[in-house]
């Protein structure tokens, strides 16, 4: 009887080298170049620009014929309207009407792209051009894990989120609401919020938009961290601001899109269009609303402070139009988003685009089917901010503990997938068809001996190993691996260091802000 094979025998030690040296590459591969040390991605793919000139000029006629004829309401902002006023538009009481080319005209100050610093500078990212940052999703009243189920968000939740997000070497902002903390005082929770994101990361965040005064105690708390001065000449806060879909901005948001553009700080402008509800169910239709709404936004920033930082965003989604209940995730809306980016290319303004969406109340193969198709529609429509990357849920309501590190480690095969493919003399390999030749394998040949550990990205979420090892151990599946995944991260956590002195200030400011008023709970 022949012996076995050397190559087959493989000690116990042997295995858990093998073992540890899968984690080390992991390791290695999460903070080398495609991890920690990358503080955002510059995509190698081109864009995907499906309209032809003839149609995307036919959307942008139908904008400027909504912007003239129809016209767009900003109620309760006198200021807003003394604006408009002297920039030429029609005013008549809170209706305005633009005439075409206003807007685009109003619009050229803007940047095509800026840097958020971030208080550690090796993670300020650059917004616009071929750069693409993923941030956590935002605005969930609920959080939801498989011990606990779904329940309210509160601020230990909300510190956790930022603390994941730090965690993550394939995300590479704090984001902004991560959750809602509903056990803290309505008129009180930003302040909590926006001090979370500094003490606990020291990434990019985004701050308070729900009144003009928490958007200035946000970018005020920011003052702090960097310096007034520098925080007037650089971007280092960003605002995430609605339109009330359609065509009306109300003065909550106007206000504090005009404070952070005033502050020289980066408004998102952003349409919630439900196809059906919000706007109309075609497509082209609602494209052409959004585009009307966000240019008439951020050119609202230009006329605030002329130069700020602005961010053109989108968020086109459908609904069902047998029950009313929103969708997320759907086709029509990431098809629709690759025209959202070539409009937003011919404005030259950053692009804030798509997510990984999903109505699924579970983090199941729903939400990944939903949730690809969305992020696959952000990288290739050409957005730069995608915000939503990470733990989106139940159509937004709920932020996913374990969706949150299965999104995550989708990002990070989207860094792989965004590099394209390279082309030089050791990725095309001659040497190894040279050594391997005819009828043999690349196993064990040199040029796989030296690529080996970082020739394919590494899921950390995966099981790639045979089905009677995997049913051996368990029989788990993505969402308890994630579960395990999540609660490593948060047991391992360590805060970047902030400096003692900058600590106490802003506690100090959040202090004496929450004894200026009373508790508030809506």
């Amino acid at each position: 009887m022949n012996a076995p094979a050397a190559e087959t025998i493989v000690e116990p030690a042997k295995r858990r080298e093998r073992g540890g040296g899968r984690i080390a590459r992991r390791e290695l591969r999460s903070h080398g170049s495609e991890g920690l040390s990358r503080p955002y991605i510059v995509r190698n793919i081109p864009t995907y620009d499906i309209l032809s000139e003839e149609n995307l000029l036919r959307i942008e006629a139908t904008a400027d014929r909504i912007l003239a004829e129809i016209g767009i309401e900003f109620r309760d902002d006198p200021v807003a309207l003394a604006h408009w006023k002297r920039a030429g538009a029609d005013i008549d009481g809170v209706l305005v009407k633009f005439e075409p080319g206003m807007l685009r005209e109003i619009l050229k100050t803007a940047p095509a792209s800026f840097t958020q610093h971030a208080r550690n500078p090796a993670n300020s990212v650059e917004i616009g051009g071929k750069s693409v940052v993923f941030s956590p999703a935002y605005g969930s009243p609920f959080v939801m894990d498989i011990d606990k189920g779904r329940r309210y968000g509160t601020i230990e939740d909300f510190r956790n989120f930022v603390k994941l997000a730090q965690s993550s070497p394939w995300l590479h902002h704090s984001g902004g609401t991560i959750c809602e903390p509903v056990d803290v005082p309505v008129n009180k929770r930003h302040l909590d919020m926006v001090y979370s994101h500094i003490k606990y990361s020291d990434r990019g965040f985004m701050g308070s938009v729900t009144a003009e005064s928490r958007a200035e105690d946000s970018i005020d708390m920011a003052r702090i961290v960097f310096g007034r001065d520098f925080v007037d000449q650089n971007c280092v806060i960003l605002g995430n601001v609605n339109v009330n879909s359609p065509l009306v901005w109300d003065a909550t948001m106007t206000t504090a899109l005009r404070a952070y553009a005033r502050a020289n700080q980066a408004a998102v402008i952003v349409p919630f269009i439900l196809g059906g509800a919000m706007g109309p169910v075609t497509n082209a239709g609602a494209i052409a609303q959004s585009l009307a709404e966000t240019m008439a936004g951020c050119a609202l920033t230009q006329l605030e402070r002329p130069g700020a930082p602005v961010i053109f965003g989108n968020f086109l989604s459908s609904m069902s139009l047998r029950s009313g209940s929103p969708t997320f995730g759907t086709p029509e809306p990431a098809i629709g988003s690759m025209v959202i980016g070539q409009l937003a290319r011919r404005l030259n303004l950053p692009l804030r685009c798509s997510g990984n969406f999903t109505t699924s109340k579970l983090p199941d193969a729903h939400a990944m089917n939903e949730g690809t198709m969305s992020m696959l529609a952000a990288v290739h429509c050409g957005a730069n901010f995608i915000l939503h990357s990470a733990g989106f849920l139940d159509g937004l309501l709920s932020m996913s503990y374990e969706k949150f590190v299965m999104d995550a480690d989708f990002c990070g095969a989207l860094h792989t997938y965004l590099d394209g493919v390279k082309i030089d003399d050791n990725q095309l390999a001659l040497d190894a068809f040279r050594e391997v030749g005819p009828g043999s394998h690349f196993f064990g040949s040199a040029h796989t001996l030296a690529n080996y550990e970082t020739a394919f990205w590494d899921s950390e979420i995966a099981d790639n190993e045979p089905y009677e090892k995997w049913e051996a151990a368990g029989s788990e599946d993505a969402a308890i691996r994630a579960n395990r995944r999540w609660k490593k991260a948060l047991a391992e956590y360590q805060a970047p260091p902030l400096d003692p002195e900058i600590d106490e200030a802003l506690q100090d400011f959040m202090s004496r802000k929450k004894l200026e008023m009373a508790d508030a709970w809506y």
